[in-house]
């Protein structure tokens, strides 16, 4: 099993932290007010651990973005809110004092833009950082139980397959939304993209 050093874990964080502030300057942008998106920790588990990690924390169902993508290593990426705090993102993207059950036919369009930014906000940054091109797909939204969420990893599940999870912090007009940001690998990717991350640390060195 590949284990990420604290130093390769630290770098990727790094990484992340710009994508995170990229990310956080265009949603500003959007709701016309500051806005706070922090990548506090980084952990590799295998599929079988979300359960108890991520989906155990919360009994209600999960607005998810997901986008393939595809480079040197190739992953899923799947950002993973509430449905209650998806609609009160949605709430303050569109600028309005709708209810939660009229911003539900926004939920959609607006969750996939918001998953579209955050995602490539954090792709951008490792393809920039890493010196390599990621492409990736168009953002596919759904609303799913953790069981079903459960039962999706579970399929992909295979002996090398690995999980990178960011938990994420997202404070918008003083509303505070946890949110969790996981990349579906084969161990062949994370050893892909544990080697990127190496030449990316030796370059630094010889900096």
């Amino acid at each position: 099993m590949t284990i990420l050093t604290d130093i390769e874990t630290d770098a990727l964080t790094e990484i992340f932290n710009v994508g995170a502030g990229r990310a956080a300057l265009s949603l500003s942008e959007i709701v016309g007010d500051e806005v706070r998106l922090s990548v506090p920790s980084v952990e590799v588990l295998r599929t079988r651990e979300i359960d108890e990690r991520v989906l155990a924390l919360s009994n209600a169902r999960f607005a998810t973005v997901s986008q393939i993508f595809d480079g040197p290593f190739d992953a899923e990426a799947v950002l993973l809110f509430t449905e209650e705090h998806a609609l009160e993102i949605v709430r303050d993207m569109m600028g309005s004092q709708m209810s939660l059950a009229e911003l539900a036919e926004f939920e959609q369009e607006a969750m996939c833009e918001l998953g579209n930014i955050i995602l490539n906000a954090c792709l951008s940054a490792m393809a920039d950082m890493l010196g390599i091109t990621l492409n990736s797909s168009l953002p596919n939204y759904a609303v799913s139980s953790p069981a079903e969420i459960s039962t999706r990893l579970a399929s992909s599940e295979s002996d090398d397959t690995y999980v990178l999870v960011l938990h994420i912090d997202l404070v918008i007009e003083k509303h505070h939304t946890e949110g969790h940001l996981i990349f579906l690998l084969s161990s062949t990717s994370l050893n892909k993209l544990v080697t990127h991350i190496q030449r990316y640390l030796s370059n630094i060195n010889l900096s």
